[in-house]
């Protein structure tokens, strides 16, 4: 099981991972320096703002997590002003609008779980949607190995 500060340098490396991607078409895209919560990358030249979850767990579980709440206030989803969301798994990059996101959960009447993740203290509320079901939702997914 990774440390807090291991899974933040994981996340600080997806983000550099996708910044690079994106940096193919946009060379002035940036990340967000510091705790941002609102967005990880930004990309001037066409206005976008980009949030990147690496879920590498979904191997195992089938499963992205998609938070909504933590400390009893809301988070991630709920918070976000990022215009996508890139979910980085162990085989791909799924870009899908934050509305999109939204989407699938109301479309598919999903309900949020309660629980401890690793490395954290306290409890989320957080949607585990199939990742083939969110997937399914993605304007663009690149695949990798």
């Amino acid at each position: 099981m990774n440390t807090f500060d291991e899974d933040l340098e994981d996340g600080h490396n997806a983000e550099r991972e996708v910044l690079n991607l994106l940096k193919t078409k946009h060379p002035c895209a940036v990340i967000i320096p510091g705790l941002c919560k609102e967005m990880d990358i930004y990309v001037p030249e066409i206005h976008k703002r980009y949030e990147v979850k690496k879920d590498f767990k979904s191997k195992y579980t089938g499963n992205l997590v998609v938070e909504i709440a933590m400390y009893d206030k809301p988070s991630a989803l709920m918070t976000s002003k990022a215009d996508t969301w890139v979910f980085v798994t162990p085989t791909k990059y799924a870009f899908v609008e934050r509305e999109r996101v939204k989407d699938c959960i109301i479309e598919n009447n999903l309900q949020y779980k309660t629980f401890v993740g690793n490395g954290d203290t306290k409890s989320k509320d957080a949607y585990l949607i199939k990742e083939e079901l969110l997937l399914g939702y993605a304007y663009k997914i690149i695949n990798y190995s």
